[in-house]
């Protein structure tokens, strides 16, 4: 019989929390063996696919994080910042593979996964999709060939229940960009833009966030010099495509030994 390793979802009553607990419950190559929510929540206590408002899928959701990932090979986590950050250190207690696509982390906070990524595996990305992941490189290797006579915008779109910004996604392409150029983003990023601003500085790399109705996600990346424009884009318009990629990226991570990871080595770009 074929291994198929149990998986927890956290945030089990979110957006993704459900898409995720639909993908790894259809899937057959994994099985769902838990899903979290906070304290106090609703769903506590109630299997998790009648909390859903379908059939029982035989998991209930628990506010007891360590006790569920003690059970799974792999947790798939969209929470926030600060939740991601203990229930890094549950999984690498646990030894549980650890796939992140939380956003909105600072770097302080990134840093702060180090010594979970020293006893288990994470994988944190700001997008999981493969065609995202495959904008990342063409971007690296646009803003590579191209000099600074071409400005780079960074212009994203997303749902209006979405609560950071610039997204995880934009954030990643202006990385690229940054990299492609030898520079360091957080030198030459400009994230804001209101009232009398003065010229753009040249070299500098703009981002730009649209909210509004039910976006899934738009990621436009603009190189803009005098006479001629390159746009290179990416539109998602079902949210299943960044469950796949989580899942894809949970299995991947099975066997891999303790560090951090991203979706460029899951998908072996």
């Amino acid at each position: 019989m074929t291994f198929k390793p149990g998986i927890v979802v956290t945030g089990a009553s979110g957006r993704m929390g459900q898409m995720l607990i639909r993908t790894v419950s259809d899937s057959d190559k994994a099985h769902l063996v838990g899903a979290v929510e906070r304290a106090g929540h609703s769903w506590v206590g109630r299997d998790v696919g009648e909390a859903m408002g379908g059939a029982p899928l035989g998991v209930t959701v628990t506010d007891q994080p360590l006790e569920a990932f003690a059970q799974a090979q792999a947790v798939i986590d969209f929470t926030t910042p600060d939740a991601t950050l203990e229930f890094a250190a549950l999984a690498a207690q646990a030894r549980a593979v650890h796939v992140i696509g939380t956003t909105g982390m600072t770097e302080a906070q990134i840093a702060r996964l180090e010594p979970a990524a020293r006893h288990a595996a994470i994988i944190r990305a700001g997008n999981m999709s493969l065609g995202v992941n495959l904008l990342v490189q063409l971007t690296k290797r646009v803003a590579a060939a191209l000099d600074e006579d071409f400005d780079i915008e960074v212009i994203e779109a997303h749902h209006r229940h979405k609560v950071d910004a610039p997204s995880g996604t934009a954030l990643m392409l202006g990385e690229a960009a940054a990299e492609g150029r030898g520079v360091a983003l957080s030198e030459v990023a400009d994230r804001g833009r209101d009232g009398i601003t003065g010229a753009r500085e040249r070299g500098h790399i703009g981002f730009s966030a649209i909210r509004g109705g039910d976006i899934v996600g738009e990621h436009d990346v603009l190189f803009a010099a005098d006479g001629e424009r390159i746009v290179l884009r990416h539109v998602a318009t079902d949210r299943a495509i960044f469950a796949r990629g989580a899942l894809k990226a949970a299995l991947w991570g099975q066997g891999q030994g303790p560090g951090q990871y991203d979706m460029v080595d899951v998908l072996g770009l």
